[in-house]
């Protein structure tokens, strides 16, 4: 068996990649080295190679992998799926992707790669080519079809012999440096970054197509917006504000948590002046805005009651023109009972002003329950945007609504065992691997669901709560957090330490939460009976493979 990069490669969605794989895996020698998906990108644009072969004594061969039912019809390949068919050019391709493969190691590289014999190939695993098949830009022997894959790689070398001209033959040593090569910058120069911003483009697209949503309810001056993690509902949040200002109103966007508040702050900051609210913050700093008495952080009767009826006589008190058109809330299932009357007043009409409410009941947790003042039907969104789907499929078990994943397949859960004392570490090990990888320390977060983070702790000491947050947003900056601060807000990997829970009748959505907030990787460290008797079979099922 051949040197695999990676050795357990990811096939979701692609039986026709797997199938060939499989077949060279078990043909080639040991000495030779197989790589799957290696993207590219040069002036030239972008480019995949399906399979990439490195073989002593042979060359280096690029495959183009082409699943469904695959013809050449008047000289036009077509590929017939459960589409339909359409036109493809994997001839184009392969070549496209052997060049790029070529460039990389001459400009990348010490060593170049100058003068190997390689070639290009077409692997058809599921459609038959006859013997006499030629074509202008392809020959019978550049095929591996279905008939083909018991001697593939027969027809890799046969290929490489025939189309390799008089270039050098690769030795061992050359393959150690190929490896070299892709193998140590594949997950982070090749296959990485070029797969997070392209996961991170799909989230970005079907978000925005969600505002389609918003277009529907047009002429609701009161709705509520339910939907799961990774539903789009924060995107919604602004897009009503946004929206509702370009409609003449005077508009506060508000929310509970602070790191959120900062990010609608952040985000509408960028928008023309003529569109951003009047009041972009959290709902207490409503009320101190409007010159509330300042209370201890630790005083909960305070924040709870004491502030929220504070708001409502303020608003009361201020002209008409000083009080809002709209208000829109996000995280709404962090409001408490006597919030939402303080919120009400605040409005310039009680009975006919505009109050756009969302959120998520599975992340209610902080305990609080409160009756939202709107009688109409709340609008229920059911598909998740943000996640990869097997992000998705670890968490869904946690909530009562089904959520159809929407997002890329993705990688696979990792799942650290380790006790709840040695879950930070454990996490701080696993973000060291992430960085090693190639991971950039701005798309990583490290969460807690117990006791802070020693850096979550020094960070806010030194920077103080506006700073700390300010990190958050800080492009090269690792951000290490707690769950119960983090709502409504990701990152392309999150490492969640399940370090215990201080509330137990909180745990199960605080587990939703840490769960659902990365994009693209999900790394969790912990004990693995602990999170089964939180989050259920479901949850243990999907973290021990």
């Amino acid at each position: 068996m051949p040197r695999c990069f990676p050795e357990d490669p990811d096939f979701t969605d692609r039986t026709a990649e797997r199938v060939v794989w499989l077949a060279l895996a078990e043909q080639l020698p040991a000495e030779a080295a197989l790589f799957h998906s290696v993207a590219f990108t040069d002036e030239n644009g972008e480019s995949e190679a399906d399979l990439i072969i490195g073989w002593p004594g042979a060359g280096v061969a690029v495959i183009e992998v082409k699943g469904g039912h695959v013809a050449v019809t008047g000289g036009r390949w077509l590929q017939s799926g459960a589409t339909g068919t359409h036109q493809i050019d994997p001839v184009s391709q392969a070549q496209r992707s052997k060049h790029a493969l070529l460039d990389y190691l001459r400009a990348r590289t010490s060593w170049g790669g100058q003068g190997l014999k390689s070639a290009h190939l077409i692997a058809t695993p599921y459609s038959h080519f006859p013997a006499t098949f030629t074509s202008p830009d392809c020959k019978r022997l550049m095929l591996i079809d279905k008939d083909d894959l018991p001697t593939s790689a027969s027809r890799v070398r046969e290929a490489l012999n025939a189309f390799g001209g008089t270039r050098r033959t690769p030795d061992a040593l050359d393959i150690d440096r190929l490896i070299d090569a892709l193998a140590v910058t594949m997950p982070t120069q090749l296959s990485l970054l070029s797969a997070l911003a392209e996961e991170t483009s799909h989230v970005e697209l079907m978000t925005k197509d969600q505002s389609r949503i918003l277009s529907m309810l047009a002429y609701q001056t009161r709705m509520v917006v339910t939907g799961g993690a990774g539903s789009g509902k924060t995107f919604l949040a602004l897009e009503q504000a946004r929206r509702r200002v370009r409609a003449g109103d005077r508009v506060a966007l508000t929310c509970y948590s602070r790191g959120l508040a900062r990010f609608f702050q952040r985000m509408t900051a960028r928008w023309p002046k003529k569109e951003q609210p009047a009041y972009v913050g959290t709902f207490h700093g409503l009320a101190l805005a409007w010159d509330a008495p300042a209370g201890a952080d630790d005083d909960s009767a305070y924040w709870e009651e004491q502030l929220p009826a504070a708001l409502q006589v303020l608003a009361g008190e201020r002209q008409v023109a000083d009080r809002f058109d709209s208000i829109v809330v996000d995280e709404a299932q962090d409001f408490g009972e006597s919030w939402w009357p303080a919120l009400e007043a605040c409005l310039k009409d009680r009975g006919t002003g505009g109050l756009f409410v969302f959120l998520d009941e599975a992340q209610r947790v902080f305990m609080r329950h409160a009756e939202i003042p709107i009688d109409t039907p709340p609008f229920p969104l059911n598909e998740n945007l943000r996640n990869t789907k097997r992000i998705a499929q670890t968490f869904g078990s946690l909530t009562a609504t089904q959520m159809k994943a929407r997002g890329k397949p993705g990688v696979p859960v990792r799942f650290v065992p380790c006790s709840a004392e040695e879950a930070v570490g454990c996490a701080d090990d696993a973000v060291d691997g992430l960085l090693e990888e190639g991971w950039p320390a701005g798309e990583i977060a490290l969460l807690t669901t117990h006791h802070k983070h020693p850096e979550h702790t020094h960070r806010v000491a030194m920077r103080g709560l506006e700073g700390y947050w300010d990190d958050f947003f800080v492009d090269d900056e690792l951000f290490y957090g707690h769950v119960l601060g983090f709502k409504g807000l990701e990152r392309g990997a999150v490492v969640l330490a399940v370090n215990g829970f201080r509330q137990a009748e909180r745990a199960k959505e605080m587990l939703y939460v840490g769960l659902s907030r990365p994009r693209s990787l999900l790394v969790v460290c912990g004990d693995l009976d602990m999170i089964t008797q939180v989050g259920g079979r479901g949850v243990r099922s999907r973290l021990s493979g």
